[in-house]
């Protein structure tokens, strides 16, 4: 993993702040979470991601990643 690598990905975070994305997120032994959500706010070393239940029957998480998780494909991201 380069540093250039790791600038790329936290300047396209940023970019995209107030944007609804789905992620999909690997949880080991082949399972596979696939959630919607907003992110919220990009730091120096993380970013996060408030997601909605589906239902509306929980309220809404504000999960953190890494930048360094979307390099090592531990979650991925697509705008919605």
């Amino acid at each position: 993993m380069e540093h250039s690598d790791f600038d790329k990905v936290r300047a396209s975070v940023q970019q995209q702040c107030g944007s609804e994305v789905m992620i999909q997120l690997d949880r080991g032994r082949n399972k596979v979470d696939i959630q919607r959500g907003i992110i919220k706010e990009a730091y120096p070393s993380v970013f996060t991601i408030l997601v909605q239940d589906e239902d509306n029957k929980k309220p809404a998480q504000l999960l953190s990643f890494s930048y360094t998780d979307i390099i090592t494909k531990e979650i991925r991201m697509k705008l919605c």
